[in-house]
């Protein structure tokens, strides 16, 4: 499945990958020692939800415009993120997980993008001007391993590839592997659409085959039942999340499925341990 950020920025699946990315971050700065922050597939940056590629496929109106107009309080930090990029009240731009990162930085923190296709990277390069960023244009698998273990006493890794190749699981699973051997207890943030069902019951085993103690998928269904060969939603695989984030986790989780879900569906939003 071809994933381009930018025919998809600001959809439901972003939504919940960065109001649960502000989430994880905020926990783990309870405390004050420093944070290095990875990117591995970075995309752009910054997108423009009235250009082409946006508009080509409207998937905003079902994401960051719900979520804007939902009144629950679990989601103010995630608007107030995207406001950050807006100017007044119009809602045209919306940052990626770099942007949406790049504010959390505190003082002592570092954040590290990588971004290989070459447009792409020179895009986000202007997208972060003025920010602390690193950005690197590099094999994302290859920087993820090269640059463990952080040089700060903690870290996080974000995975978010636009699953263009075909070994693109297996290729993650490969790495993690390697990491958790260099980095035990660094933490990973691992993006997936969900789409065929067959392709990620699998993939779930071959991770809890790695013997990893603390992974937490959260998944999110859009729609009542399964839909054969279409998007119906996301998942995330969290390696090593802090009691913090997961403690605080069921209520968010519902206010995003009630927020998301689109007419005349309910949807689902589960979190829960493998293994």
């Amino acid at each position: 499945m071809n994933y381009r950020h930018s025919f998809h920025a600001g959809n439901s699946a972003d939504v919940v990958k960065h109001s649960l990315l502000i989430a994880l971050v905020r926990a783990l700065q309870l405390k004050d020692s420093a944070l290095t922050l990875i990117d591995t597939h970075a995309g752009c940056g910054l997108y423009d939800l009235h250009g082409e590629e946006a508009g080509r496929t409207g998937e905003a109106a079902q994401g960051v415009v719900r979520a804007f107009a939902d009144a629950n309080p679990l989601l103010d930090d995630y608007r107030a993120a995207v406001r950050a990029v807006n100017a007044g009240e119009e809602l045209r731009l919306y940052p990626g997980s770099p942007r949406f990162l790049a504010q959390l930085l505190r003082a002592q923190d570092v954040l590290v993008l990588n971004e290989k296709h070459p447009e792409d990277a020179y895009a986000l390069r202007g997208a972060m001007r003025g920010t602390a960023a690193a950005v690197h244009e590099r094999d994302a698998y290859e920087l993820w391993l090269a640059l463990l273990p952080t040089r700060t006493p903690r870290g996080v890794v974000v995975v978010d590839p636009p699953y263009e190749q075909t070994d693109e699981r297996a290729r993650i699973v490969a790495t993690l592997a390697a990491a958790h051997r260099k980095w035990a207890h660094g933490v990973t943030v691992i993006w997936y659409p969900l789409k065929d069902r067959h392709t990620h019951v699998r993939w779930k085993e071959q991770l809890c085959r790695l013997g990893i103690a603390k992974i937490l998928n959260v998944e999110h269904w859009l729609y009542d039942s399964y839909q054969p060969g279409i998007y119906n939603g996301a998942g995330l695989f969290f390696v090593n999340p802090p009691y913090a984030f997961t403690q605080d986790l069921p209520p968010m989780l519902e206010a995003l499925r009630a927020a998301l879900a689109p007419e005349g569906h309910r949807g689902e939003i589960t979190g829960e341990w493998l293994g």
